[in-house]
């Protein structure tokens, strides 16, 4: 299949919550996108894919192209290997002018030839990037002359940046498990306890946290595609009973494909939390058990699970009168901006708002019904208005990745990483336990009442601190006191950050007759880019055009 088949078969994904949503004839129009600037600014669709292959860790990962693209973001994510250490080890053609102008298929092989003699990996990922993708490198036909020169599997992984974003880089990678690797090796032996779990990255190795808990109920991870994954158990991952997606967004294609290619169950689970990690558990062991599983696993569950939430309750009882009625707000996406949100209320925390801008439909049902029908889901904020939340004490902590730390920073108000750079875990139940205990030394570390303290040197009024906030107090004053200007003010907010598109270019769109994403993509090109918009748009339709409720009424530029 050539790329861009692939890239349509994988934007026509029906296991994709927005293609379940569409009607029939949406269905046969298709997902196409065509390609323009600035549609992977968030992250190309080799980064992503970077990202979901990097954490197996006996593999050797080469990049074929300029040595820059091996600058990606997939080092500062913290996925944690408890063994081998070749995926730390960059790996590149580093391509330059004369390659560009005779072709660098001889130099990718022999790259390969080096990787193979002097560190003899089970297996070698090839990255295709933009320039050879653009010279007209066939990484196919070396990848396959490799494989048979050297017997050892060397997959080609197709993912110029210039064809998408991060998170189609993410799907395209589990295209290339799907073709080249899964499948294609069979285990020792197997049992009826062995599992996939898809879409897990081992990130500050909180993975950890939970694999002890499948241990004692004697459920085999056969595969974990990638967190400190193997080649060997991705390849045999076609014996497994069931599947838990962890992160749909990302590989939600191969949790699909397997179950249709093998008969593999899935269901979208969560460890954040511990009423979700229970229900995961619980939701693995039925699946198991109608897969062939002896019916008594489920007794075991149920007492391991019991067990677990009552020491877990516990220790956060101990913690409760510190953290109890301390205001978060969370910024982050996609499954933490529910899971995470169901974890804190139970350790007694008051939600302030959560950020829905990478989450699903499902997702945004899921914090409805964790947190009431007005929950304050947040599109995108400002930096300033996240800025003033925070001097305003709204919150007493925001949770966020290490983007919007600064904001915090400059507001002197505490913040915890709970994104993809952490150091610590969170996951599982007593991975709650932990992100509790951070939290409440964050907010505790005397170090906030020191910096809150004025310079002796500070004039009252003079700081930029004061200066900003009387702006922005100056600025909404002349909003409320102006109707007309308010108005313009929320038909400029932005809904589409790729192509520039405001609430009211689309409300225009939408009462010139736009009745679909689609059709308002037509009018206006939003979603022309990296998609993430499309959701938002949907909701701005089903509610005639016209933002009225307050949690969608706040515009904020969230991870």
């Amino acid at each position: 299949m050539s790329l861009s088949s692939k890239i349509q078969d994988v934007f026509n994904e029906p296991g994709c919550g927005k293609n379940a949503n569409k009607s029939a004839k949406e269905k046969k129009k298709g997902c196409t996108k065509a390609l323009q600037p600035g549609g992977a600014a968030g992250g190309c669709a080799f980064d992503g894919a970077k990202i979901a292959l990097q954490p197996f860790a006996d593999v050797a990962h080469l990049v074929h192209g300029p040595i820059a693209c091996e600058g990606n973001s997939w080092d500062n994510r913290g996925s944690a290997s408890s063994g081998p250490t070749l995926w730390r080890t960059s790996f590149t053609t580093d391509m330059n002018e004369q390659d560009v102008v005779f072709g660098g298929e001889k130099k990718l092989f022999k790259a390969c030839k080096e990787i193979i003699e002097k560190y003899d990996p089970p297996a070698i990922f090839v990255y295709q990037t933009c320039v050879p993708a653009m010279i007209g490198d066939d990484i196919n036909a070396v990848c396959k002359a490799a494989s048979a020169k050297f017997n050892k599997p060397v997959i080609p992984v197709n993912v110029p940046g210039f064809v998408g974003p991060k998170n189609l880089g993410n799907k395209l990678a589990g295209e290339a498990l799907l073709d080249y690797v899964i499948g294609t090796v069979e285990p020792d032996y197997t049992t009826p306890y062995d599992i996939n779990i898809i879409g897990e990255f081992n990130l500050a190795g909180e993975f950890w946290q939970v694999k002890p808990l499948l241990d004692e109920l004697g459920i085999r991870i056969l595969s974990c595609i990638s967190g400190d994954g193997r080649y060997n158990e991705v390849a045999s991952a076609h014996r497994a009973r069931a599947s838990m997606m962890v992160c749909s967004k990302a590989m939600i294609n191969v949790a699909r494909k397997m179950e249709e290619r093998f008969g593999i169950p899935f269901f979208e689970g969560s460890f954040y939390g511990i009423e979700d990690t229970s229900d995961s558990l619980k939701e693995l062991a039925r699946l198991l058990i109608e897969r062939g599983a002896d019916p008594e696993l489920m007794d075991r569950v149920n007492a391991l699970c019991a067990r677990e939430e009552q020491r877990a309750y516990a220790a956060i009882a101990k913690l409760k009168p510190r953290v109890q009625g301390k205001k978060v707000l969370l910024i982050t996406g996609g499954v933490k901006s529910w899971s995470v949100v169901a974890a804190l209320q139970e350790a007694g925390f008051e939600l302030v708002g959560t950020s829905v801008k990478k989450s699903t439909r499902e997702d945004k049902e899921r914090i409805k019904e964790i947190m009431g029908q007005d929950a304050h889901m947040i599109e995108d904020m400002k930096p300033r208005d996240m800025y003033k939340m925070l001097r305003d004490a709204k919150a007493d902590i925001m949770l966020s990745g290490g983007r919007s730390q600064f904001v915090a920073l400059k507001a002197t108000m505490p913040w915890l990483d709970i994104n993809q750079e952490r150091h610590h875990g969170y996951m599982g139940y007593f991975g709650m336990v932990n992100l509790v205990k951070e939290i409440d030394r964050t907010i505790s570390n005397p170090v906030w009442q020191k910096v809150r303290k004025p310079a002796p040197w500070a004039i009252a009024g003079e700081s930029w601190q004061e200066k900003a906030l009387a702006q922005i107090a100056q600025e909404q004053a002349e909003l409320a006191a102006d109707p007309v200007k308010a108005e313009e003010a929320r038909r400029a907010k932005p809904v589409c950050m790729c192509k520039g598109v405001s609430l009211g270019a689309i409300e225009d769109a939408i009462r010139d007759g736009a009745t679909s994403p689609d059709a308002v993509k037509e009018k206006t090109n939003a979603s022309g880019g990296c998609g993430a918009c499309a959701i938002r748009i949907q909701e701005i339709l089903d509610q005639g055009g016209i933002v009225g409720q307050p949690t969608q009424q706040i515009n904020v530029a969230a991870e």
